[in-house]
Order: structure tokens, then sequence, then C-alpha cells
């Protein structure tokens, strides 16, 4: 199941667990190795402060138990408002190939449609799993920045970017 997170949702706990998994398995989604649950929690308790308006982030529940998470981003920008990015896809490496990332995503898409955005934006480490699944869901691939982030181990690594026009 796939949840809105609303201020009053207090999933951090499993969204810290997540965070932690992720980053312990290599994603490089802005975080060093060894994260802390602590720190990952602190980071999510300042995200969740923040949803609501330009900011809307989702949940994929097994049970209680939280196993995926996206964020849609809205440009604040007035000659920006009909766009927007996604980020933080993560899906708990115990619930991979399920399809729970293509859910998350589909979600956010159809959220961001009905907000009337019409071109979303993101980018991810090149070679991922999650550059596959893009390009596979009709995202298009703009290029390649090179020693864009490092990844949990502090080694730097190339970014893809991709675009995709809503209907």
């Amino acid at each position: 199941m796939i949840i809105p997170l609303t201020p009053a949702t207090d999933r951090v706990p499993g969204l810290a667990a997540l965070l932690v998994d992720t980053v312990d398995h290599g994603a490089s989604i802005g975080f060093l190795a060894p994260l802390s649950h602590a720190d990952a929690a602190r980071w999510w308790r300042d995200v969740t402060s923040h949803l609501g308006g330009d900011l809307r982030v989702w949940a994929a529940l097994d049970g209680d138990r939280v196993v995926g998470t996206i964020q849609l981003v809205r440009a604040t920008a007035p000659n920006s408002r009909h766009r927007a990015d996604i980020a933080k896809l993560m899906v708990h490496r115990d619930a991979r190939g399920r399809g729970l990332a293509r859910a998350l995503l589909k979600t956010a898409e159809q959220a961001a449609l009905d907000a009337g955005v019409t071109l979303l934006v993101l980018d991810t480490e090149t070679g991922s799993p999650a550059e596959r699944l893009y390009a596979v869901e009709g995202w298009t691939c703009v290029g390649e920045i090179p020693d864009y982030a490092l990844d949990p181990h502090g080694r730097p690594h190339p970014t893809t970017v991709f675009f995709k026009h809503l209907a």
C-alpha cells in the first residue's frame, strides 16, 4: 500500500530505517556511509516538517513497515510552477523486485499531473537500477554529468539527468 505522508503522519522511524538500508547498500542518494539511524531520523524529521504545498512524500508500506518512498518537489519560482523534481526514490533491499519503485513513480507522476505539473525532472546515479527504470517508464535522458556526487563510500560517480512531459 502506498500512502501520502502528512505532518501528522509519524513514519520517521520506518523512513529512517529505509534510508539507512539504502545507504548501507550503496545507493547514491546524498548521504555517506555509515549513516546512523539517529542522523537519518533527524533528516526525515526535517523533511516531514516541510510537507504540504511544494513538497509531497509517499511511503510504500508492507503492513506497518516502510519499504519504499518517493518525493515530489514542486518548483517555486513563478516562471517554473509547471515543473517539479522527483527525488529520493528508495525501496528497501528486502522489498525489491515487487514493482514498488514503478508504483511509487507512477503515484508521484499522477499527483504531479493532478496538480497541473506538466514537466518532471530527476537525476540518478549513472548505471544504477533506477536509471533503467526511468528509461523503461518513458523518461528522456538529457545527458550525463561526470563526478556529480559521491557514493556512500566517498567515491565520485556520474549522474544521469532525465525529464518527462506529462500528458
